[in-house]
């Protein structure tokens, strides 16, 4: 099927000085000169990565009897993402000491996750059932995850020093404290190891409602994370449903959306959390299954970045789309650190570029990417 996107672009930026305040973070942490220099690259996420089951094409559950088979989850779907553009990247993760466990790390080490940090132990892998929606029928998620491997860890199951060693960021979900209350304990044990020894952490809201029912209410585990966090993301929903800020005038159901609506949302949460030096924002207005706009923001403290709107017409899989504008967003910063202009315009076209992908996983390159950015996107053949 061919993904037709368009894009408007909005009015050149002032470029950030994120570059300097990245350096200035890391030596606030204690990071020498010469570990930024050496390991300023080298990322770390921690999650749950489970089987995808789908019907194939746009089969309801009822009429399956067959599913396609995959592997995904939020946190592993970035570190596939950055090891397809190059970075350095762990994941963390506990699996069970089986052949689905095993499958399960094959198919992170063929795209060069490293995955020597994964423990082995636990009953079982997570499962998740994806049927595909088309047009005016939305795509719809049944978990199956209770009792994995991941959701019984506890704290102290993880070496965090050596987990971490190495690397200068972190990154990690809401997802995953939503899981259990040993995952959200364990997730808090985490990022303040990372916080301890200077890692710069990300952290994407990622709410899901069919996830918390542990006991403690997503805003206060949230609350907890976001004041370790550098860095926060999420989408044009998360910031309402964890912690009740909304942008004014939108309507995401209806795919009224503007990115520049969601100036008060990052606002608000950098207020809420004095700590954050950036919040990022994807914008997707829902026209149909099959067609979405899709943007986002940032802001820094000081200046506010749209980046180009793209209409997608035809897409072939949404799901991993805010995973992918996460990595995009890592190396963004990294490799364009004193550009947030362009880290921006780099996420926000990786993101886009997914939509175009079958299974959760972002399969671009680097160049591919930058092409989407230069405008790009006729979709010709290569040759």
């Amino acid at each position: 099927m061919k993904c037709l996107i368009r894009t408007s672009f909005p009015p050149a930026r002032r470029t950030s000085t994120l570059g300097a305040h990245r350096k200035i973070h890391f030596l606030a942490r204690g990071s020498s000169v010469a570990r930024m220099s050496s390991n300023m690259n080298r990322v770390v996420s921690f999650g749950e990565i489970m089987m995808r089951l789908s019907p194939p094409g746009y089969q309801r559950f009822i009429q399956a009897r067959s599913f396609d088979l995959t592997f995904g989850g939020g946190e592993a779907n970035v570190a596939v993402a950055l090891a397809n553009f190059g970075i350095p990247v762990d994941y963390v993760t506990r699996l069970p000491q089986n052949d689905l466990g095993d499958a399960c790390v094959n198919s992170l080490r063929q795209f060069g996750v490293g995955t020597t940090k994964i423990v082995r132990g636990g009953e079982r892998l997570g499962i998740y059932f994806l049927e595909n929606g088309a047009v005016q029928r939305g795509s719809k998620v049944v978990y199956d995850r209770s009792g994995s491997s991941i959701a019984t860890v506890e704290p102290g199951t993880i070496d965090w020093k050596t987990a971490l060693d190495g690397a200068s960021w972190f990154h990690i979900t809401g997802i995953t404290p939503a899981i259990s209350r040993s995952c959200a304990d364990t997730t808090l044990e985490a990022v303040r190891s990372a916080e301890k020894m200077g890692l710069t952490v990300s952290l994407d809201l990622n709410y899901r409602a069919k996830l918390w029912k542990w006991g403690k209410p997503a805003r206060e585990v949230m609350t907890d994370l976001v004041r370790c966090a550098d860095i926060a993301i999420g989408n044009e929903e998360d910031a309402e449903k964890v912690f009740g800020i909304q942008a004014p005038g939108v309507d995401v159901v209806a795919g009224k959306v503007n990115p520049n609506d969601y100036r008060v949302v990052a606002e608000k949460l950098k207020a809420q959390f004095p700590n954050l030096e950036k919040v990022a924002i994807t914008v997707r207005g829902s026209v149909s299954a099959n067609h979405n706009t899709w943007s986002g923001v940032l802001h820094d403290g000081k200046a506010f970045y749209t980046a180009p709107v793209y209409d997608i017409t035809h897409i072939v899989d949404r799901v991993g789309g805010g995973d992918a504008f996460a990595a995009g967003l890592i190396y963004g910063l990294l490799m364009y650190g004193e550009d947030a202009q362009k880290a921006l315009g780099f996420a926000v076209a990786a993101g886009c570029l997914k939509h175009t992908v079958p299974g959760d996983m972002n399969m671009v390159t680097v160049s591919e990417v930058e092409g989407i950015m230069s405008g790009v996107v006729s979709g010709r053949v290569s040759r």
